[in-house]
């Protein structure tokens, strides 16, 4: 497999693949010429002229000379001579065409910059993602909403129903590897971005979509958040058994969906190395937040079987039903757990711990608690003997929780391999030390709101590591991609504004210009 195989996106602009060498200003300036123009040459004529390069070892992707480094006998290149961290980022190279707006979307985006992809935000001019001021705090200023979903990006206004700005955009999908969104139904067909459309401008572009559902008797219906917990098994199986079905503070429908998509979307652009076309990659919010909640399936099916045994409920004698039910803090694995009060649990409402009782570390439990009879116990020194007994056992075990501050339970506990987790919140997560600097939890600076506090990369890589900078104002890069994206001179690029192609206009005016 050659090394430029899956190349594209910023590569084709700013990088020879693999040689970690900088261009020099002349030859960047000559590709940048060839880039701007690519339509001169007639296809036919580029083809040939890139099997003529593809033989000397060279390629040329959408106008820009690609150079493959020397394998080292196996078919891959050669690692890299730079120290880790150095040597770029993981997606560097890839340019995303970002359509998405509110969460889901922007969750997948922000992740795949936060990777290396160049990711260009398109908005409505004047208008931009609607939550740039929904939930807003800061008078006049981008909500958190908005700035801490889209950290990392460049943002460009397009008003897609003016001529000029369809242009703009079939210009950008020649450009760009991947184009994610997550319209309503239909509604990218109805922009006229068809699949048939985008693929004949860019037979190697990657087409991505967060929906609601997938193909069948619901799959035109809009979904949000809490609707897809309710559609996909989470709210069913949350809560306590004699109370209703609860969502989570946890945005796995939205989120979580999002991060599958970017996982969907890394796969496709390694298959496209070898197919060298691009996809479609569909995520449902409901087959999403069924991933998630998948051991409850698995539960599902144990009922046919018998008592959900580790379920609280079959010690308290309580039958179960046809369903899976909700079990309130039950652990969802093989190993009981449950949330117990702590020191200071009557004016602090996180003054809780999470205390699994570990079946190789049930000796321990006894002997930290105070009860090391039950160690040889008949009643409680085997896990099937003490399922019977679970409200009971974590009474006592409480007993000893309430004597100490959730902390000191964790230190106890950790000395002795006991797993808990202390109820941290959000105030405790955002002043917690280590998260900063694991860059988990990061401080941005904004031009109009000031400091701010956002996620960063949840995901560590070795060799990528991850900067994560400001979202962009509405519009602030749509110069610098009319230019050096598309390859729009400074009078193209006035022309476009007068134009209203990228400007808030009247009504009437847009329609006469449309």
């Amino acid at each position: 497999m050659p090394a430029f195989a899956g190349m594209s996106g910023r590569d084709r602009e700013e990088t020879t693949y693999g040689q970690g060498e900088e261009e020099s200003g002349q030859a960047r300036e000559e590709r940048k010429g060839e880039s701007r123009c690519p339509q001169g040459r007639g296809q036919e004529g580029r083809a040939e002229e890139e099997r003529a390069e593809e033989g000397r070892g060279e390629r040329r992707i959408h106008g820009a000379k690609l150079v493959a480094v020397k394998s080292n006998g196996n078919g891959h290149p050669k690692p890299s001579a730079k120290p880790f961290g150095q040597a770029g980022k993981a997606l560097d190279g890839v340019r995303i065409l970002d359509f998405t707006h509110v969460q889901s979307g922007p969750t997948c985006t922000q992740l795949l910059a936060y990777m290396g992809a160049d990711v260009i935000k398109v908005e409505r001019p004047g208008v931009g993602d609607i939550t740039r001021g929904q939930l807003r705090d800061v008078p006049n200023a981008d909500s958190l909403y908005f700035t801490m979903l889209n950290g990392n990006k460049r943002s460009i206004t397009i008003d897609s129903k003016h001529a000029k700005g369809r242009e703009i955009l079939d210009r950008l999908i020649k450009q760009c590897d991947v184009l994610v969104e997550n319209f309503a139904p239909g509604a990218l067909d109805r922009m006229g971005l068809t699949w048939d459309h985008i693929h004949k401008l860019n037979p190697r572009m990657i087409v991505a979509s967060v929906k609601g559902f997938g193909p069948g008797p619901y799959e035109d219906c809009k979904v949000y958040e809490n609707v897809a917990q309710c559609a996909g098994g989470s709210a069913s199986t949350t809560g306590f058994r004699e109370g209703p079905p609860l969502v989570t503070g946890a945005q796995i429908g939205d989120s979580g969906t999002g991060l599958h998509l970017a996982l969907g979307i890394t796969a496709a652009l390694y298959q496209r190395i070898r197919t060298g076309r691009g996809q479609k990659v569909l995520c449902a919010m409901q087959d999403g937040v069924l991933n998630l909640a998948r051991v409850k399936l698995r539960d599902q099916q144990r009922l046919a079987h018998g008592p959900l045994k580790e379920y609280s409920q079959y010690g308290e004698g309580i039958e179960f039903g046809k369903a899976v039910p909700r079990a309130g803090n039950d652990s969802g694995g093989g190993q009981p757990g449950w949330i117990l009060k702590c020191k200071g649990w009557e004016t602090d409402p996180d003054a809780y711990i999470y205390f699994i009782t570990q079946a190789p570390v049930w000796g321990a439990i006894c002997d930290l608690i105070g009860k090391p009879e039950w160690k040889t116990d008949p009643d409680y020194a085997t896990p099937n003997a003490r399922l019977p007994r679970l409200k009971a056992i974590f009474g006592t075990i409480e007993e000893w929780t309430m004597t100490q501050t959730k902390f000191e339970v964790m230190d106890k506990c950790n000395a002795v391999d006991i797993p808990v987790g202390p109820i941290l919140s959000m105030k405790e997560i955002a002043e917690e030390p280590s998260l900063r600097e694991t860059g988990t939890v990061v401080e941005v600076d904004h031009p109009t709101r000031g400091k701010y506090l956002t996620v960063g990369n949840p995901i560590k890589l070795s060799d990528s590591p991850c900067e994560v900078a400001r979202s962009p104002l509405l519009g602030e890069h749509t110069d610098e991609i009319l230019k050096d994206v598309l390859g729009y001179s400074a009078n193209e690029v006035a022309e476009i504004k007068g134009s209203g192609a990228i400007t808030p206009q009247e009504k009437g005016a847009r329609a006469e210009a449309a």
